[in-house]
């Protein structure tokens, strides 16, 4: 496996940074998972924009530029003969002291590229529907970090995700400090009550998915209502159908929440309409390799 660092590409047991760099000492980086299909990557240029806008918050800038980091990840899945890939494209702010102060970062960011396979979840979820669990950790406070950052600082995701592992399933429903069901462990979440589609705004700590944003359109050209509202538990519960969303989980249907079955416990329409809808998308749009 080649992987692209700091322009180069190298072997996987090559590809090494220092202890010294940020992203490994304090998470202080940046981050996008993309997909490839069939040899064309989907939402390319959304994700370069999301990364540098991510950067932009956090003082961090790209340490080349948009079209050269689209050449990188292009150049990259050629060397690794890769037609359908998961894409991981991670800028830290680079080697630096000891010390929080960013300032202590001497150069450019490190810049990495990795392209690999990638199975979220067992196919027969995709066709059962998903089990998940609402867990006891709450997300961050989008005042403390805003969730529109995609930042290397995951462990408030992991300990969710440590939760879902100890309760038996595969991902977990986190709840804003106020009780409103912000998102998953690494999904978005979407509710279909009467139909209309419903999903969690940003600002209650879910993260701006591509995917999210991705089935909101299809949805509106689908003619499927949606909006964005605050929800509780309660209102998952009692939805008619329950789905999340990302980039490596896709779309995926949600058949059980916390012991109860959500709708006839078994995927919906409106939920396997978007799936198709999705499928069909990706494989019609994206930047060839």
């Amino acid at each position: 496996m080649k992987i692209h660092l700091n322009g180069k590409l190298v072997e996987r047991g090559e590809a090494v940074v220092s202890v010294f760099d940020h992203g490994l000492l304090y998470g202080d980086g940046v981050f996008e998972g993309i997909r490839t299909y069939n040899g064309r990557v989907f939402k390319l240029d959304e994700h370069l924009a999301r990364l540098e806008e991510s950067g932009k918050a956090i003082m961090l800038a790209m340490p080349i530029s948009r079209e050269e980091m689209k050449n990188a990840v292009l150049d990259t899945l050629r060397a690794n003969g890769l037609k359908d890939a998961y894409i991981r494209l991670v800028v830290t702010r680079g080697e630096g002291d000891l010390g929080l102060d960013p300032r202590k970062c001497h150069g450019k960011g490190t810049l990495i590229i990795i392209t690999d396979k990638i199975s979220l979840y067992p196919e027969e979820h995709y066709r059962n529907g998903l089990e998940v669990v609402t867990v006891a950790t709450r997300r961050n406070l989008p005042e403390a970090v805003s969730p529109k950052i995609k930042s290397l600082n995951y462990l408030n995701n992991i300990l969710a995700k440590i939760e879902a592992n100890n309760a038996g399933v595969l991902e977990a429903i986190m709840l804003s400090a106020d009780g409103w069901v912000a998102e998953c462990t690494g999904d978005n979440i979407f509710i279909v009550r009467k139909g209309q589609l419903i999903t969690p705004p940003t600002y209650i700590g879910a993260l701006d998915g591509i995917t999210r944003a991705t089935v909101m359109d299809l949805a509106k050209k689908n003619g499927i209502p949606c909006t964005e509202a605050l929800f509780t538990r309660y209102d998952v519960f009692n939805a008619d159908e329950c789905f999340l969303t990302g980039t490596a989980a896709e779309v995926i249907p949600v058949s059980k929440v916390d012991s109860r079955p959500i709708g006839t416990g078994k995927p919906g329409p409106i939920t396997l309409k978007l799936v198709e809808a999705y499928k069909a998308l990706t494989r019609s749009e994206g930047v060839a390799i």
